[in-house]
């Protein structure tokens, strides 16, 4: 059996012992409920959802809206997407495909059929980038930053990179021939290579010909800025590292003739699947990144202006379908590199400083955070409210002679000096009991996490990996302090990661609270995962893998059993991501039912909204903008309509899909205090449903069309309603004035 067959077949196997053992008992039967007319075609293909994701972002590229660099910022952030789909979505497809694997995806397509869609979008994605790149080059040369080429430098500049060439650029390269006795060498994910046409003269009538290449290594930077000169000093000047490498290139094949050189960058398949029976995860993923280092390449980048004999000389040597070869001449390869151009030189051409507010809540308290969660149940968004907050609840557990434990999930952090890292080493240096739960298996992260676990040991921090099959995605944090003859569980429950870079551009909830009902229940999930035991019935929470998708599932029957009754049925959702088929299947059941659908999708949805008979009763939307929509809100009416007090509202750190239900540790909470209650129900959510300046609604066919005002309404952007509102930890401050005067909401 070959490597790829044993590795999907591995794949289904771990996947099927899994959702065999997912408890969603009521869940078998939804199926039969939907119209059989409608099918597989009743859900949009996953992959092509994400797609579309993109394509709104990419389209912020072009919103003039926008200032200029910050549309720079959305055209970059496209491009890394794009590498990140590539390196993982579609080269576990092309694995199948590889494998022979023909079964089929909920909306009844084999990989094979995914891929051939998959190709055919990305290459219009790449289109619409190649030609924002070219309107937007021309617009920062007009806000003078400019892209300078060989030609247009002058003497100075053209000292100052040979110097630069000749200290920092040459001994780092490489230069590599290739032939018989130097084979084509391995070139890393995302690399950078310049291709290079040699000749080298044997004699008067002959003369040798061969391909050398220079790999450019990722650390050395992509674009460098020019010194001003007297006659530039008007002007932000930056040239590529191929221009420089260009420029020189004689130094590195000194005695061979140039004849060509052209640029070409490769994706590698990143995907990783780990291995069930390792027994000890730290090294079987350390094993894992070394093998994801040398993955197949999935996608071709390549210069279009390079000779057709070598283009066809790297492409062969890549071993590369057509179907992911992009040829490109005024794009840049790597646009994902272009972040270095967004520089604050021009602050007119970035999005107005924004610094978040401090908690009022807790400035009340002098600052201390756990006087501030004693006196009242409080909620903090992100990033409209400082996640510094969060970093004072630690730093205040830390130095707290009355703090005897101190239990954490970290699944993403800062990859160096992390604030909560520290925070967590100090505290066990002073004696207290401290637990970090560290999942090995966040992608992209895993090297980082096994560094900050290791880090941690070493401090006496008891750290757990959780589960060989189950992430532990759930954002959770307790502190247990003493207080007379009492001890009091202080819970941190978020949407997000304890991430303080990330926090400053996700919007994300972080509830606080000492509610015992609720720190019994954060108690018993960390329990879960650090001991042995099942997981236990909680009181006013739910977790996965199986209490998540029972829990809202029994909700929606609620609001079903409501709209069959003649009573008001509604239900707000908001989240990342909509793709498990059975949720999607309940949806659909409310729909038809009379239950009034209101979801608010960032990035995948395969539910197909507005079908008459099917999703007649369900509206999407999609807010892409400044920042990053990342929490996860539900809400059901209980038969009193939305907004309405009576409603039932949890925040949760799980996104609707099979990963977050059945195959990983998520957390989800009811909110039952009033106050935080209305500040989630009827300000975060109502804004993120009215908001019609960065929202898309999502169509039918899995297209979207952006929102525009009708005649009359008035403009209303969530983002900048939050940015100059007062903060929702207050006390209980409501700005309803404020809210956007069409403010009607269905249901």
């Amino acid at each position: 059996m070959t490597e790829a067959k044993k590795k999907v077949k591995q794949h289904e196997s771990i996947k099927g012992t899994i959702e065999t053992k997912s408890s969603a008992k009521n869940l078998p039967t939804l199926r039969n409920m939907i119209p059989a007319s409608f099918g597989p075609e009743r859900f949009y293909n996953r992959e092509l959802s994400w797609l579309q994701f993109n394509k709104r972002v990419l389209e912020e590229a072009g919103n003039t809206n926008h200032p200029l660099l910050e549309r720079l910022r959305f055209l970059s952030i496209s491009a890394s997407n794009l590498d990140e789909f590539y390196m993982v979505r579609a080269a576990g497809l092309y694995g199948q495909v590889i494998a022979g694997v023909e079964d089929v995806s909920v909306d009844g397509q084999t990989p094979s059929q995914q891929l051939q869609a998959i190709y055919a979008f990305a290459a219009e994605l790449v289109a619409e980038t190649s030609w924002l790149w070219d309107t937007i080059k021309p617009e920062l040369a007009a806000a003078n930053i400019h892209i300078v080429e060989a030609d247009q430098l002058d003497s100075t500049e053209y000292s100052f990179l040979h110097k630069k060439f000749c200290d920092d650029i040459f001994p780092v390269l490489t230069p590599l021939n290739v032939d018989p006795s130097h084979p084509f060498p391995f070139l890393q994910n995302k690399s950078l290579t310049i291709a290079v046409s040699l000749a080298e003269k044997i004699d008067d009538h002959n003369e040798k010909s061969m391909i050398g290449l220079i790999p450019i290594p990722p650390r050395i930077g992509r674009f460098f800025r020019l010194p001003k000169s007297q006659k530039t000093h008007h002007q932000i000047r930056f040239v590529q590292i191929e221009t420089i490498i260009g420029l020189f290139i004689k130094d590195l094949f000194p005695s061979f003739e140039i004849r060509d050189q052209g640029i070409f960058r490769v994706l590698r398949d990143s995907d990783i699947e780990y291995q069930e029976e390792a027994e000890d995860l730290t090294k079987a993923y350390e094993a894992l990144l070394r093998r994801r280092r040398r993955g197949n390449v999935v996608r071709l980048e390549i210069d279009r202006n390079m000779h057709l004999e070598m283009r066809q000389f790297v492409i062969q040597q890549l071993k590369v379908i057509d179907d992911v070869i992009f040829s490109k001449d005024s794009a840049l390869i790597g646009l994902a590199d272009a972040t270095t151009l967004i520089i604050e030189d021009y602050p007119e051409h970035l999005f107005p400083p924004f610094n978040p507010r401090f908690p009022e809540r807790v400035e009340q308290m002098g600052g201390k955070v756990f006087a501030a969660i004693k006196s009242k149940d409080f909620v903090v968004h992100h990033p409209y409210e400082s996640f510094e907050v969060v970093l004072r609840y630690l730093r205040q557990a830390v130095h707290d002679d009355n703090v005897v434990a101190i239990k954490l999930t970290l699944y993403r952090t800062s990859k160096e000096n992390s604030p909560i890292v520290e925070a967590l080493k100090e505290a066990a240096e002073l004696g207290k009991a401290v637990t970090a739960i560290v999942e090995l298996k966040a992608r992209f992260n895993e090297n980082a996490n096994i560094s900050l676990a290791r880090q941690l040991e070493k401090m006496g921090v008891h750290v757990v990996y959780g589960f060989q099959q189950l992430k532990t995605h759930a954002k959770l944090g307790i502190v247990v302090r003493r207080e007379g003859d009492k001890t009091i569980t202080y819970c941190h429950i978020g949407t997000g990661n304890y991430h303080p870079q990330t926090a400053r551009i996700y919007t994300d909830l972080s509830y606080f609270t000492a509610d015992p009902a609720v720190a019994r229940d954060v108690a018993k999930i960390f329990n879960y995962v650090t001991g042995y035991g099942k997981l236990q019935s909680l009181e006013k929470m739910a977790a996965s893998p199986s209490g998540i998708r029972d829990r809202i599932v029994e909700h929606i029957n609620q609001e079903i059993d409501h709209a069959k009754a003649g009573r008001t049925a509604a239900i707000w959702f908001k989240m990342n991501s909509l793709v498990d088929p059975d949720m999607i299947d309940k949806l659909y059941e409310a729909s038809s039912a009379g239950v009034q659908i209101d979801l608010v999708v960032r990035g995948i949805c395969c539910l197909r909204p507005g079908i008459k008979g099917l999703s007649g009763n369900i509206r999407v939307k999609s807010i892409i903008g400044r920042f990053l929509e990342h929490s996860r809100v539900y809400c059901f009416s209980r038969g009193a309509g939305l907004p309405s007090p009576q409603a039932a509202v949890y925040i949760s750190s799980a996104d609707l899909m099979a990963r977050n239900l059945d195959r990983r540790v998520e957390a989800m909470v009811e909110i039952t205090n009033a106050t935080v209650h209305k500040q989630i129900l009827n300000q975060v959510m109502e804004a993120n449903i009215h908001d019609n300046q960065q929202s898309w609604y999502i169509l039918s066919d899995g297209s979207h069309r952006r929102i525009t005002l009708a005649e009359g309404e008035s403009a209303f952007n969530a983002h900048n309603y939050f940015m100059t509102n007062p903060s929702l930890s207050g006390r209980g401050k409501l700005v309803d004035a404020d809210k956007p005067p069409s403010l009607t909401i269905r249901g």
